[in-house]
């Protein structure tokens, strides 16, 4: 039995990890506001206690390990995570992002044995957060109309995070995580509209435009940053539409096709209740909760 950590254990990945690990018979803690302990990114005194007695640490950081001050939380995490004798980090980051990196390489050299999980964009993003509130709608505007993004599945990203915690065999490794296949966010709403028999409408829309409107929407100014980063350095960025083989390397079978999210999720409702739109409602911090 293992000791883990999971820091946003209520986050997309975080969630399933810690089912996975539970059902394991693993020791598994909770890292967040509203355990006990505490954890909170934004208040490092809660850090130590919440690593105590634990063996490994599964790291997923809000917003984004872009986002300015990221790296100083990893730099000192990493040093309470020694302080408090933990074995292991696995840390979740962003495929493609540069400065993300850099709180890699914190993590690769703090002399604690490690794995980097580097996921592409998230199936998840349009049935949990940012995207939602458009589909649903029925009117999804974005930039980057032609990006393609192959994106991955929560599920496979929690199997490799689980992989990676319980495996010695992947201690130094770093895995790029993606879907099967690429797809533009015309050929997703088209997916989605299928699926759900709604009309759901998509068009482009230039960047500026774009940070425009969730500026005059109240949308935080360090989100909007975030948003622009993610568009222009991301989804901008040729080599992020790469498919790899990293799952099915460590998992021994193929990645989630996006069509089959779809299904799935399509079977729930969710896209087709309205009663899920909150006016005004701030959900842009939600876009890439680990």
């Amino acid at each position: 039995m293992n000791n883990i950590l999971v820091i946003g254990g209520t986050g997309k990945t975080g969630q399933k990890v810690v089912k996975r690990l539970s059902e394991a018979g693993h020791n598994v803690r909770i890292g967040s506001r509203s355990a006990t302990p505490a954890f909170d990114w934004e208040n490092p005194e809660t850090w130590s206690q919440s690593m105590e007695g634990m063996d490994k640490v599964y790291i997923t950081f809000q917003p984004d390990l872009a986002v300015p001050g990221a790296l100083e939380a990893i730099e000192e995490l990493t040093k309470k995570a020694k302080q408090s004798n933990v074995k292991k980090l696995v840390l979740l980051s962003g495929k493609g992002e540069r400065e993300a990196e850099l709180c890699e390489q914190v993590v690769i050299h703090s002399g604690l044995d490690y794995t980097i999980v580097r996921a592409s964009w998230f199936n998840q993003n349009f049935s949990e957060s940012f995207f939602l509130e458009p589909i649903l709608e029925g009117f999804v505007a974005l930039p980057q109309a032609e990006a393609k993004v192959p994106y991955v599945d929560t599920d496979d990203i929690a199997d490799v995070a689980v992989a990676a915690l319980l495996g010695e065999e992947h201690n130094g490794k770093i895995y790029q995580l993606t879907g099967p296949r690429q797809l533009t966010f015309k050929e997703v709403i088209q997916e989605i509209s299928d699926a759900t028999g709604r009309d759901i409408a998509f068009t482009p829309i230039a960047l500026p435009a774009y940070t425009q409107v969730m500026k005059q929407q109240g949308v935080p100014a360090d989100f909007v940053w975030l948003i622009e980063y993610l568009f222009s350095e991301v989804l901008g960025n040729p080599n992020n539409a790469e498919i790899t083989h990293d799952i099915e390397k460590v998992l021994g079978r193929k990645p989630k096709d996006f069509s089959d999210y779809v299904k799935e999720t399509a079977a729930t409702g969710i896209w087709n209740s309205p009663s899920l739109l909150i006016a005004g409602s701030d959900t842009g911090k939600e876009l890439l909760k680990p």
